[in-house]
């Protein structure tokens, strides 16, 4: 098993200047992480959050974005060519073209995608145009070009390289009109955890990942995959969610897997846990999945 990198990126050109943008400070303070022989590889700043919606792509900041992508893969890059296991602390989602890029530079990689939202919305359906509600489609290639062929090469995997595991929104997407999940990525909603258990729906979601020609896959949790009594700290609430031991599980059953490239961390909101509390319970528990790599 590889030491662990830990990369600052709290972009949120993604979303909103929120307060996401603190989780790394948050998770850091309380103690991420304090294996043996964990580093720290740097702090990616994005670029000036503009407000403005862009009128060519109906995307906040797509530019800033995909010069983002390129700069933090150059970090995760630098983090694999030294044999380290990289860990990003965003941040909001749109952080995760970024991981996936410094991936498919190297060649296949697939991705176990931990978030209670499907993050599928293409721009005419997504509110306020927000990247963060629209990268597993970016990442699949659906949306502007700009976003979905960064440097070339996109799209960035595979749909049949994907599980999106824990998801809760269906009906709040359906209402909003996203577009709906491919056929052939493979889709294991709050109910579907439920029916097998946490760990055993996590054990075959990596089987899936690692049953074909696939050089390894990416972890990407937004928290908001918690249930929404434990974690309110995040910016869109849904009820339900998955419990501390529920998550803990999956991540170790994850990350125990040698082919395991990356994780990264999302959308906690430092400001809506004002006394720290849960800055703490969620360090704890990414630290005890962390020991799975050390």
């Amino acid at each position: 098993m590889r030491e662990l990198a830990i990369i600052e990126a709290p972009s949120v050109l993604g979303l909103r200047p929120s307060g996401v943008q603190d989780l790394p400070a948050a998770l850091l303070d309380a103690g991420l992480s304090a294996h043996p022989g964990t580093v720290h590889a740097g702090r990616i700043e994005a670029p000036a959050y503009d407000p403005r919606r862009d009128a060519d792509t109906g995307v906040l900041n797509p530019g800033g974005i995909a010069q983002y992508s390129v700069r933090l893969a150059d970090a995760v890059g630098a983090v694999l060519d030294a044999g380290r296991f990289p860990v990003v602390l965003g941040g909001d989602c749109s952080i995760l073209l970024g991981n996936l890029l410094a991936l498919r530079r190297r060649g296949r990689y697939g991705l176990l995608f931990l978030d209670g939202h499907t993050d599928f919305y293409q721009p005419s359906a997504e509110p306020t145009g927000e990247a963060a509600s629209m990268e597993l489609a970016l990442a699949t290639g659906r949306g502007p070009r700009l976003l979905t062929d960064l440097e070339g090469r996109g799209p960035l995997l595979r749909d049949e390289d994907v599980v999106a595991f824990g998801f809760r929104d269906s009906a709040e997407s359906s209402r909003d009109g996203m577009q709906p999940l491919p056929p052939q990525l493979h889709a294991i909603d709050l109910d579907g955890v439920r029916a097998t258990g946490a760990a055993t729906a996590a054990r075959r979601a990596i089987d899936r990942l690692t049953a074909g020609e696939n050089a390894g896959y990416w972890v990407h949790l937004d928290v908001d995959i918690l249930d929404d009594a434990i974690m309110p700290a995040v910016d869109y609430r849904l009820p339900g969610g998955l419990t501390w031991q529920e998550l803990e599980s999956v991540l170790l059953t994850a990350l125990g897997d040698e082919r395991a490239a990356g994780l990264d961390v999302t959308i906690f909101n430092p400001r809506l846990d004002p006394d720290g509390s849960i800055a703490v319970r969620l360090t704890e528990c990414l630290n005890r999945a962390l020991s799975a790599r050390t």
